[in-house]
C-alpha cells in the first residue's frame, strides 16, 4: 500500500493513523471477554503500530515528515463507564507516539498523538438519542458546553501535518474542549 502511494504521488510526507472501534462488549475489566479485549487491541493499537512500522521508512526516505496517531482523551483520564480495552489501547497509542517521536525526532520525523474529546457524529447522536440522560451526563463535564465538530478535529490534524508544527513531536495533542482539564464546569 505504501509503495503504491509513494509511486503514485512521488513520496509520502504524512501518515494519519486513525483507527478505532468501541464495541458494546468492551466494558468493565470484570465483564470484558478476552476475545473482545483482543479484537479492540488489534484494531485500535496493533493497526497503528503496523502503519508506523511500514510507513515511517517512507518518511525517512524523504528526509522527514509527520505522523499523527489518533488516540483519545480517555488515554489521559479514567471513567466509571468503563471501556477497558479501548481506553487501554488508546493509552498504548499515546505511549507509542511518544516513544516514536523521541526516537525519530533527530531524523526529521515528528510523531504526535491527537487526542480528541467526544465528537458530534451521527453515531454519537444516535447513541444519545436512545438515552438523553446519558448525553446530559456527558455534556456537564465539557467546559465549552458542547461536543467537538468533526471539522475541528480535522483542522487539528492538519496543523500537526503542516509546517506550522515543525517543533511539535512526542506530544499529547488534546483537542477535547477542556474536558481533561476540568474538575467542575460552569453552570
Amino acid at each position: 500500500m505504501y509503495e503504491a502511494a509513494a509511486a503514485e504521488f512521488g513520496g509520502i510526507d504524512v501518515l494519519f493513523n486513525n483507527a478505532g472501534i468501541s464495541p458494546p462488549d468492551d466494558v468493565s475489566v470484570l465483564d470484558t471477554s478476552l476475545e473482545a479485549w483482543r479484537r479492540v487491541q488489534e484494531v485500535d493499537l496493533t493497526s497503528v503500530f503496523l502503519c508506523c512500522k511500514h510507513g515511517i521508512p517512507h518518511l525517512l526516505n524523504r528526509g522527514g515528515g509527520s505522523v499523527i496517531n489518533t488516540a483519545s482523551f480517555v488515554a489521559v483520564m479514567g471513567a466509571a463507564t468503563s471501556q477497558i480495552s479501548y481506553t487501554s489501547a488508546k493509552g498504548g497509542v499515546l505511549s507509542l507516539s511518544r516513544e516514536l517521536g523521541v526516537e525519530f525526532g533527530r531524523r526529521g520525523v515528528r510523531v504526535n498523538a491527537l487526542c480528541p474529546g467526544p465528537v458530534d457524529t451521527p453515531l454519537l447522536q444516535e447513541l444519545f438519542a436512545k438515552d438523553p440522560a446519558k448525553a446530559v451526563r456527558r455534556m456537564v463535564h465539557l467546559p465549552m458546553g458542547r461536543f467537538a465538530r468533526a471539522d475541528e478535529i480535522a483542522k487539528s490534524a492538519l496543523f500537526l501535518a503542516s509546517d506550522d508544527s515543525t517543533y511539535v513531536t512526542a506530544s499529547t495533542f488534546l483537542v477535547d474542549g477542556g474536558l481533561s482539564g476540568a474538575y467542575v464546569t460552569p453552570e
